[in-house]
């Protein structure tokens, strides 16, 4: 029973084998397009039933406009290197949470929420960009999904895979907030592994500059994110995320290439 079910799980990741976009990195992505966005339009509705959504317009009108414009780069840049179809099932919305917490995330189909909380550290427009930016790019490079077939094969292994989407088991559910960080004080950090984070990063930094923002405002951001933690985060062997310092340099090396190949003409 061991080798046979260590050769499923093998199938299984030899067939769900995808590319993200733009970089071109395969990943591993066992759950069907179609189950990710049913799951992301009931939890998303619930989230929203479940918190109280802003009623400051100025800012929800701040948010809304940002998300728009991010929404509208990407969906020009696929439609110019005929990807289209990647974002078919996307049905966009962004929306204000009235939460202290310094968080935000996107769902697959461009669900976005943005915490109150992260406000004041965004300090306008250009830093809403970069936070959004990030968060899209997340489900646009399906990380999620990445993220909840790494969890579902640890937790439950290939042969469960099916009966685990289909029964929504509490488990899954669990599984699926923690990977978006949904109610992680730190969303824009918290879920995802070094390579996705990095990954996140370098699309974040193209969708944000092709909506017309200045991508070296993402250096101040991560500064100001940084400084949220009071020195709490671990060093980088200990994490599986990027140390705040290796982040900024990395963004430092990417904006010069990215503002040369990504910028409005």
């Amino acid at each position: 029973m061991l080798r046979f079910s260590m050769l499923v799980v093998l199938l299984i990741s030899l067939s769900a084998c995808s590319t993200v976009p733009i970089t071109g990195r395969s990943q591993l992505n066992l759950i069907p397009g179609s189950s990710m966005m049913s799951m992301s339009l009931q939890q998303y509705d619930q989230f929203l039933k479940e918190h109280k959504v802003s009623t400051d317009q100025v800012q929800t009108a701040t948010v809304k406009r940002v998300g728009a414009n991010i929404q509208q780069a990407v969906e020009r840049y696929f439609a110019s290197s005929g990807l289209s179809q990647h974002l078919s099932d996307y049905k966009w919305e962004f929306n204000l949470v009235e939460d202290k917490q310094v968080n935000a995330w996107c769902m697959p189909g461009g669900k976005v929420v943005v915490y109150t909380g992260i406000l004041p550290v965004a300090k306008g427009d250009a830093g809403l960009a970069v936070i959004m930016g990030h968060e899209i790019a997340h489900a646009i490079a399906e990380h999620g999904n990445e993220r909840m077939s790494q969890g579902l094969l640890a937790q439950m292994g290939g042969v469960a895979l099916s009966t685990a989407l289909n029964t929504q088991t509490a488990a899954t559910q669990q599984l699926w907030m923690s990977v978006y960080g949904v109610g992680a004080q730190y969303g824009a950090i918290m879920p995802y592994g070094r390579l996705q984070e990095s990954e996140a990063d370098h699309l974040g930094l193209i969708f944000m500059t092709m909506a017309g923002y200045d991508p070296n405002v993402a250096i101040s951001f991560w500064e100001r994110m940084s400084s949220q933690k009071g020195g709490k985060a671990p060093p980088e062997f200990l994490s599986t995320h990027p140390a705040d310092a290796t982040r900024i340099a990395n963004i430092r090396r990417l904006v010069p290439e990215v503002i040369r190949n990504y910028s409005p003409r």
